[in-house]
């Protein structure tokens, strides 16, 4: 790049000694602007530090920059200055590094009515057409302290080509899917919450089959994680899947089918919600409740 006669020279870096100086062209028999020297030390001015042995003196006039926080230091460092920390340490984000493998425990009670500022991780059961995704929406946004929702059919479908549906016969394909799926929603409930974020999934988890049961979910979040069953009436649920469209739509059979084995976790000692008469905000406010209960009362399971 050229620079015209008279304009000032970019600076070569920080703490240079160009000040503005006016650049004049240089040419034979042209002696040159003078050298600037460095002013005199006096009260209250920093030395410069001496060169480690072996090391060159910096050039005169080019003080070394002192890296920002978090800037790893270029080469020629020579260690004088505050020592910048870790990339690693401090994070691209600025977030807490979630700790490999880390287990959610059991919130503490809180100590005012419903879930209150508890930092905790729900996972909410229910089959197709409970109302499950409506309801977790809901209470994650009118929680007071930050909580996230994660819905296991909405990761799923994060392959679009290639998407094993469940639809079309479960099978090895699809089996793989939901089991990726499934950890991937468990880490980022760990996530969230090595982050101070509330988590809530949903999934149709059934009580009589281990590769979509309650196990796998307790394996990748921890035992931590509070089970809440969403169950209402056979009838209700058909009206809501009739509403639905594309591939969330199930037959009537396939409904009637799930909700017939949903029944099994009556008797497992997790907590049950039948929403068959409520709306959505009262059947949040009733989850909240529930969960406040499991917090002091952990269910086996």
């Amino acid at each position: 790049m050229q620079h015209a006669v008279g304009a000032p020279l970019p600076p070569h870096g920080p703490g240079s000694g160009h000040v503005g100086r006016p650049y004049q062209a240089q040419h034979a028999g042209h002696p040159g602007p003078p050298p600037i020297s460095p002013p005199p030390p006096g009260p209250g001015r920093a030395q410069p530090s001496p060169p480690a042995p072996g090391q060159a003196p910096p050039a005169p006039g080019h003080a070394q920059p002192t890296p920002a926080p978090g800037q790893v230091p270029g080469p020629g460092w020579s260690g004088t200055g505050p020592t910048p920390p870790a990339r690693e340490a401090v994070g691209h984000t600025g977030h807490v590094q979630l700790p490999p493998g880390g287990p959610v425990p059991l919130p503490a009670p809180p100590a005012e009515p419903g879930t209150g500022g508890a930092t905790l991780a729900v996972l909410l059961i229910g089959p197709a057409g409970a109302g499950k995704t409506t309801v977790a929406k809901l209470w994650a946004a009118r929680r007071r302290v930050p909580t996230a929702h994660v819905s296991l059919d909405d990761v799923r479908e994060w392959v679009r080509s290639g998407f094993a549906d469940p639809q079309a016969g479960w099978n090895d394909h699809s089996e793989a899917q939901y089991r990726l799926a499934r950890r991937t929603c468990g880490f980022a409930a760990r996530n969230f919450l090595a982050n101070g974020i509330s988590c809530i999934l949903d999934d149709a988890v059934f009580p009589d089959r281990p590769v979509v049961g309650l196990g796998g979910w307790k394996r990748h979040v921890g035992p931590g994680l509070l089970p809440v069953v969403l169950l209402p009436g056979l009838e209700i649920v058909l009206e809501r899947n009739a509403e639905r469209s594309g591939n969330r739509r199930l037959s009537d059979e396939e409904v009637a089918r799930i909700h017939g084995r949903m029944a099994g976790w009556y008797g497992s000692g997790l907590p049950i919600i039948d929403n068959s008469t409520y709306d959505v905000e009262t059947t949040a406010r009733v989850l909240d409740d529930v969960l406040a209960r499991s917090i002091a009362s952990p269910p086996a399971w």
